[in-house]
C-alpha cells in the first residue's frame, strides 16, 4: 500500500540533488500554486452547486463531479510539483504531464453533465 501510494504521492522533493536555481524553484511553485486556485475554484463551483442550486434536478451529482475534479487537481497539482522539483535538482529532463489534458477532459465532462441536467431540468 505505501508503495501504491508513493506513486501516487511522491516524497518531498527537496531532501534529494542539490539546489537549483531559485528563479526555477519559484516558477515551479507559483505553477503549482495556480493548480491550487484551480481547484479551490472547483471546489466553491461544486458546493455552490449543491447548496445553491437545491432545485435543480440532479445538483448533487453535477456538485460531486466537480468536487471530485478539484481533488483530482489538487492531488496532480502537488504531483507535479514535485517530480518537475525533483528533476530540477537532480538534472533531469523534467517529466511529462497529463494533467493539462485531464483538466481539459474532466472540465468538458462536467460540463457536458452541466448542460444535460439544465436541459433535464427544463423537461
Amino acid at each position: 500500500m505505501s508503495r501504491i501510494f508513493r506513486n501516487i504521492i511522491p516524497p518531498d522533493p527537496r531532501a534529494s540533488g542539490t539546489e537549483p536555481d531559485y528563479r526555477f524553484t519559484l516558477a515551479n511553485e507559483r505553477t503549482f500554486l495556480a493548480w491550487i486556485r484551480t481547484a479551490l475554484a472547483l471546489s466553491a463551483g461544486g458546493l455552490a452547486a449543491i447548496s445553491l442550486l437545491p432545485d435543480l434536478y440532479g445538483s448533487e451529482t453535477l456538485g460531486i463531479a466537480l468536487l471530485t475534479v478539484a481533488f483530482l487537481t489538487a492531488v496532480s497539482g502537488y504531483r507535479r510539483w514535485a517530480l518537475n522539483e525533483t528533476a530540477m535538482r537532480l538534472g533531469e529532463a523534467m517529466p511529462a504531464s497529463r494533467l493539462p489534458a485531464v483538466m481539459a477532459a474532466g472540465t468538458a465532462l462536467v460540463a457536458l453533465l452541466a448542460a444535460m441536467l439544465f436541459v433535464l431540468d427544463k423537461s
